[in-house]
């Protein structure tokens, strides 16, 4: 009889003990959104406006090492296009939107906490249709594609931590029109920095 009450105790600590471990946590990063140029096999060339974004993640630990991410960004930027016969380029004003999950490995040396994370995602550029845009005939691109990065976090309490990782999502250059058609993949580089807290 003691022995099971002492084993009951110890399942009991050890449920205990498991729930009150933090397995979820999410976080809000600012990135900065790099795109390269594109030099299409067709007459084409895109240059990408750099700018600023958001992006939400929310991670689930399967295991102390192991993670799933579910990962939203979004950015306004500017696509310039030229193709044969045009000198100018003509701008696309853009919002683009990527939904990414992704399997995250990590290590733990004290405060300091390295990974590594892969996986698909797709990417939405949806043209916004003002004085911004040359083409008021351009329409949305869905493209898919991947996700990838290594960064660390440090924590600053059991519930925050500061997170800074490199990103990228490879993905098909966007068209938008048929004559905008570069027929190129590229990598969005998404450097990111914000705050997680664990719960």
């Amino acid at each position: 009889m003691k022995k099971t009450i002492v084993l009951a105790a110890l399942m009991l600590s050890a449920v205990a003990g498991f729930g009150q471990e933090s397995r979820q946590d999410a976080s809000v990063s600012f990135v900065d959104v790099i795109t390269p140029g594109v030099h299409g096999n067709t007459p084409v060339a895109l240059v990408t406006s750099n700018t600023g974004g958001l992006l939400a993640s929310y991670r689930y630990m399967l295991t102390p090492k192991s993670a799933l991410e579910a990962n939203y960004g979004y950015a306004q930027n500017t696509n310039y296009f030229q193709y044969d016969g045009i000198q100018q380029f003509i701008p696309i004003h853009t919002f683009q939107q990527e939904f990414s999950v992704a399997y995250v490995y990590s290590l733990n040396f004290h405060r300091y906490s390295p990974f590594l994370e892969a996986g698909p995602g797709v990417m939405f550029f949806s043209p916004i249709l003002n004085n911004g845009t040359g083409r008021q005939d351009a329409k949305k691109n869905t493209n898919i594609g991947g996700v990838f990065g290594a960064g660390v976090a440090y924590e600053l309490s059991p519930s925050f931590d500061i997170r800074a990782e490199y990103r990228g999502f490879f993905v098909k250059a966007p068209s938008f029109i048929d004559d905008f058609k570069t027929n190129r993949y590229t990598v969005i580089m998404t450097p990111a920095i914000g705050v997680a807290y664990h719960f």
